[in-house]
């Protein structure tokens, strides 16, 4: 049994930060909240979310995992204000999900979670990481992809980078030790990454107060941030490309 009202606003945060990484997600509904763990279909990247019951104007749930289509979602929250709350009922025994936006009405089916396993976290000894706002990181990324798809990322112990080269152009985004709000490295990082699985994930960070990046030399990134008043927390974590990847 299902029963929950929300916020337009906090349903697009969440169903757009999922659709960053896939398109389909098994979303676990508990006592205490909502969590979600979803890998895109190369493996490339993840997100692990968990957002609290309070964050909710209702929530009266039984232990329910629904299979969802992240667009259904979307092309009914593209209907609402950000004010408007959202009514969303699941029962069992009748197998559908009663989706309403005040005087609209949505009955969708939902996915088979069979085929939607959660993914494992993984364990990662990331020995860097740096804490800066997220619409200064941003802007930095943003700034990258005006060059080239490939951005490395670089931490030393006083300063964060962000640089591209392309063809003939190049871009270099840097923040000193006293810019950012925390930033723990004792010897040089570098690693690089791909835009095109790194800027949809940044433009959902635009807004939050903090942004902490964790990586090491060709090592993966694991991005942490936390949305609506702290309610709701990401996990997002992306593959390097290393020399000699296509």
């Amino acid at each position: 049994m299902l029963n929950i009202t929300a916020r337009s606003e906090l349903l697009r945060t969440i169903v757009e930060t999922l659709n960053v990484v896939v398109e389909d997600a098994r979303l676990d509904f508990g006592e205490d909240g909502l969590e979600v763990r979803v890998v895109d279909p190369s493996h490339v990247a993840m997100v692990q979310m968990g957002v609290d019951a309070a964050a909710f104007d209702n929530w009266e749930v039984e232990d329910t995992a629904l299979g969802i289509e992240l667009m259904k979602m979307k092309e009914l929250l593209s209907l609402a204000s950000s004010t408007d709350l959202v009514e969303m009922q699941y029962d069992d025994a009748v197998g559908q999900v009663n989706l309403n936006v005040g005087k609209i009405d949505r009955v969708i089916r939902p996915l088979d979670t069979a085929n939607l396993s959660p993914p494992n976290v993984p364990g990662l000894d990331l020995p860097s990481s740096v804490t800066i706002s997220g619409a200064d990181l941003a802007q930095a990324l943003r700034a990258a992809r005006q060059v080239g798809d490939l951005v490395n990322l670089s931490l030393e112990p006083d300063s964060f980078s962000v640089h591209v080269s392309g063809d003939q152009d190049s871009v270099s985004v840097s923040y000193g030790k006293d810019e950012v709000l925390a930033l723990d490295c004792e010897s040089p990082v570098r690693s690089q990454f791909s835009l095109t699985y790194l800027l949809p994930m940044a433009k959902m960070m635009a807004s939050t107060e903090s942004v902490c990046l964790r990586f090491g030399e060709n090592l993966p990134l694991k991005i942490e941030f936390n949305f609506d008043n702290d309610a709701g927390s990401v996990i997002y974590f992306l593959a390097p490309r290393v020399e000699g990847d296509l």
